[in-house]
């Protein structure tokens, strides 16, 4: 007997008993365990974005020692309490000199916001064009390409740098450029693996490969530089990318009708739970109603607001550390990397605790807001007390971990809303939403170097409220316009013959 027989009873059949029904029950309970095929591809997204991140802000905390000194950072409201002498090993324990083969650089803080910005600029110009190309030809081609091109730039950033600074934001454009794909063109799998009702949960586990890639290489950056010197990091994560991209070949596939090991009943519940959001013919982009769309608009405002607080605590975190506590390398790495590790675990909680809210009956637009506000608002009020509450690095650092961990809700809110009102064009829709946001992880670095070097008494009060405002206006326009039931222009349009 075929066993697709219990999940599809024919139409002249009675009702399932009550022993089929526990049956169909167990099977599901079974199928949602973490031991699935699609909680495997969730984490093998997972994976692959921990890589993509670790390789995009390398350059983060290497800038600490790149640069010939730190005479260019702002060295305003300098902590009077500073860390104790034994704490992370004391200073005399972890002298501030590198190996004396590694080259340094003499780049003021506005040069060093156009370098971390330039990897950016690549980015903006693929993260729309791969969400359509994803959806066309799969993501498992554009982002195992991505991720081997991506690993082959870091390998020969450090040869770029040496050769002079435009050839260094050279290879910065074009990593960014295969990273944009990466991240655009990854969400068309979950138009085909991800149950409504688990959506939340399996783009939690894949979004958070972002916050981990941070906590880990700017924790072992800072060691890497001290005993090896910096072009050692982006060495060992270019080849770590490498093994990942064979990796994402072998393991990853577009569908579970493609996959060769998925088991039959996991496959028709997913198959089944989607039937109502994709069908396998693909419509033409509504353009014109997405443009006039303002829960669409909303949601991509909200993005580029978050995104700029994002930006801002990656690349500035280390910079901010090392400038106010005037501590070495190693130490910053480790305090550094410890608000990421923090926002790796909010990630998946919040993912957890939004799919539990919809089990019990929370409105989807009241789960995604929920979990927007949480994202954006406390985050933002954190980073923009930090240089009036700069005198204890205890609560600097506290401040730091939960602005980074509630930032992560936002995964759950805003950066999957597009499978809410289009899933039929959802993969477009998120690599587009992320195309825009990225205009902000070139802004925010450009705005803040200059502000960084323009006014050295308020600099980082300066970036922090720039910061607030910006996220505050885009998550009220996002408040009062976001839906989450399906629109208008995104459902199926049936033709009907003449």
């Amino acid at each position: 007997m075929d066993p697709r027989a219990k999940l599809s009873p024919t139409e002249g059949e009675p009702a399932p008993s009550q022993d089929v029904q526990l049956d169909e029950q167990l099977i599901r309970r079974k199928v949602q365990s973490l031991c699935s095929v699609r909680y495997g591809i969730a984490f093998s997204v997972h994976i692959c974005n921990f890589i993509l991140m670790a390789q995009n802000v390398i350059m983060n905390i290497t800038m600490v020692a790149m640069v010939n000194s730190t005479d260019h950072q702002a060295q305003v409201n300098v902590s009077t309490e500073g860390l104790p002498a034994h704490a992370l090993g004391g200073p005399n324990q972890a002298p501030k000199s590198l190996p004396a083969e590694v080259p340094v650089y003499d780049w003021d803080p506005q040069t060093q916001g156009i370098i971390f910005a330039s990897v950016n600029y690549g980015t903006l110009l693929t993260l729309t064009a791969s969400g359509y190309l994803a959806g066309k030809v799969g993501t498992k081609k554009v982002v195992a390409v991505a991720l081997f091109g991506s690993s082959l730039f870091t390998l020969c950033t450090p040869l770029a740098a040496d050769l002079g600074l435009v050839y260094l934001i050279v290879i910065r454009i074009a990593q960014g450029v295969c990273q944009g794909a990466g991240l655009g063109g990854q969400f068309a799998l979950w138009e085909k693996w991800s149950p409504p009702h688990e959506r939340s949960r399996l783009c939690s586990i894949a979004l958070s490969g972002f916050a981990l890639g941070p906590s880990i290489v700017i924790l072992l950056s800072g060691f890497i530089c001290l005993v090896l010197g910096w072009p050692f990091a982006f060495y060992i994560f270019g080849a770590i990318g490498c093994i990942c991209f064979l990796l994402w070949i072998g393991l990853v596939f577009d569908d579970p009708i493609s996959h060769p090991w998925i088991s039959i009943s996991e496959k028709e519940y997913i198959i089944s739970s989607l039937a109502q959001e994709v069908t396998s013919s693909r419509q033409p982009l509504p353009i014109k109603a997405m443009i006039s769309s303002l829960p669409l608009w909303s949601m991509i405002f909200c993005c580029f607001g978050h995104q700029w607080l994002v930006i801002v605590l990656v690349i500035y975190t280390p910079t901010y550390i090392s400038s106010v506590f005037n501590i070495n390398i190693r130490d910053n790495g480790i305090l550094s990397a410890l608000p990421f590790l923090f926002a790796w675990v909010c990630s998946i909680l919040a993912g957890l605790l939004a799919d539990f809210l919809l089990t019990k009956n929370f409105r989807i637009v009241t789960v995604r807001k929920m979990a927007t506000l949480v994202g954006n608002l406390p985050p933002s009020a954190f980073i923009v007390a930090l240089p009036y509450l700069s005198s204890s690095y205890i609560t600097t650092i506290t401040l730091l971990i939960l602005a980074c961990g509630l930032s992560t809700f936002s995964q759950s809110g805003i950066h999957i809303n597009a499978l809410d009102i289009a899933p039929r064009h959802s993969s477009f829709l998120m690599g587009a939403s992320r195309g825009f946001a990225h205009i902000a992880a070139i802004l925010a670095p450009t705005v803040s170097g200059f502000l960084l070097n323009q006014d050295p008494e308020f600099a980082w009060r300066n970036v922090f409220l720039l910061l607030f405002a910006i996220n505050t206006l885009c998550l009220i326009f996002y408040l009062l316009f976001g839906k989450a039931d399906v629109q208008d222009w995104a459902k199926e349009k049936k033709l009907t013959r003449l």
